[in-house]
């Protein structure tokens, strides 16, 4: 990152000659791709394959809808690092030690108890794959060590370029399932009008799905990835838009051609799918059963690469948000002006403390189940992010902390208070839902 100083009130200049505006294009896309890989996990495939095996394609247009309200997030997110030449939590450090607070419970707790589901989900479809290798948790325990080892050793560029093949791989197959499957157009175009299933909790399921499309603490980290790209002022402001629009365009690909699936395969043949990671592994069955053996261990290879990217992503993203936040603990003021895109941050010891946290802690609960009341923890801490990410970029955005120039119009403004009332609808919601009586 560009290196500042002085008061973190104080605005970059954006006419500094290095800002001179370049032209987008698409031989600069890299950082997009990542924050597609890793924002849609397993988990978000499954949510899409259960909407349209209960709805068919009436929320179609929720698909779509999460795919805006998540692009919008990540613009403010890589306008922020660009505008101001300070990274995301440097600026949740200037609203008050309130966000320090948060931020540091929410990366260790979530960071532990995430740690054991990914890689327990990219182990899912290597058994399958494998059934006579070896047991679920030892392949769950590899996929974190190789996960661990390939981002210890390598920077950023290469990362992007490993995520960039396993995009690829999870673009084939979810295209080709979807073609498989023979869609109706008809019902797909319907589909897109914003209709609400006539059953209970339609609001509160569909909100639930605009929700879950693409990633929650991986949008906060795209303006790291954006930094580590190279990308470190507002010149690099047009490319930063395309890429990230086509990062929620591939994205929006992976959700729909999952949701024609469901509705072909699963809602015409009133299939209902097993909840979290495990309903892949079911759907592969069926797929194995309708299609064949090839079709089915095709599927499985696309679901690997999707859990894959998602552990690698976390891996490294998040790492050096932790990065940020040591090095700004620990130097105030000073701590600005780290070169995040020389890559000294991914050598540092704080990204590689926490690339350990993320590895070796996990394991614990991938042999002995996780604690009752950390998963309670973690599920509170992980439905209050978004909002909280979304009500911070508001009010960095809206302040004299960004140049006038490039704080939020009406549109962004818009899309980020939609976004933040929707997830804190869903805070409130799964914060009811928790079993507390028991938790005590």
């Amino acid at each position: 990152m560009a290196e500042t100083s002085g008061n973190t009130q104080a605005p970059l200049d954006s006419s500094a000659p290095d800002s001179t505006s370049r032209k987008s294009s698409w031989k600069y896309i890299g950082p997009g791709i990542v924050v597609a890989a890793t924002g849609v996990g397993a988990g978000d495939l499954v949510a899409t394959l259960i909407a349209g095996s209960s709805f068919g394609y009436t929320l179609l247009w929720a698909a779509v809808l999460g795919c805006l309200v998540k692009i919008s997030l990540a613009e403010a997110a890589g306008r922020w690092h660009l505008s101001t030449g300070r990274t995301l939590f440097e600026g949740w450090a200037s609203l008050g030690r309130w966000t320090t607070w948060f931020f540091v419970g929410y990366v260790v707790i979530w960071g532990f108890v995430y740690g054991a589901a990914a890689m327990s989900s990219s182990a899912l479809p290597l058994q399958a794959l494998f059934p006579d290798v070896m047991d679920l948790k030892w392949w769950a325990v590899a996929c974190g060590l190789v996960g661990l080892v390939f981002v210890w050793f390598n920077k950023y560029a290469v990362f992007e370029k490993v995520m960039t093949v396993l995009v690829g791989v999870m673009f084939v197959v979810t295209v080709y399932l979807a073609v498989r499957v023979t869609p109706n157009l008809g019902d797909a175009f319907a589909g897109l009008l914003p209709v609400l299933p006539d059953e209970k909790d339609s609001v509160l399921n569909t909100l639930g799905l605009i929700g879950g499309v693409g990633g929650t603490i991986t949008l906060a980290a795209y303006g790291y990835w954006v930094n580590a790209k190279g990308w470190t002022n507002t010149g690099w402001m047009k490319v930063m838009r395309l890429d990230n629009r086509i990062a929620y365009a591939t994205t929006g690909v992976f959700v729909v051609a999952m949701l024609f699936v469901g509705a072909e395969l699963l809602h015409s043949a009133n299939i209902a799918l097993a909840s979290g990671d495990k309903g892949l592994v079911q759907l592969g069955d069926i797929l194995e059963d309708e299609y064949g053996t090839a079709t089915a261990k095709f599927f499985l290879i696309g679901f690997f690469a999707t859990s894959f990217t998602s552990l690698i992503g976390v891996w490294h993203g998040v790492s050096l948000m932790f990065a940020d936040f040591v090095a700004r603990y620990r130097k105030g003021d000073e701590a600005r002006g780290e070169d995040v895109a020389a890559g000294r941050r991914e050598r540092s010891w704080p990204f590689r403390a926490y690339l350990l946290w993320l590895t070796f802690p996990p394991i614990v609960l991938v042999f002995q189940g996780q604690p009752f009341r950390l998963v309670i923890i973690y599920g509170v801490l992980g439905a209050a992010f978004m909002p909280f990410l979304a009500g911070t970029l508001i009010w960095l955005l809206n302040s004299a902390r960004t140049p006038r120039e490039w704080r939020n119009g009406p549109l962004s403004n818009g899309m980020l208070a939609i976004a933040g009332l929707m997830f804190l609808v869903l805070c409130v919601k799964q914060i009811w839902d928790q079993p507390w009586a028991d938790f005590f």
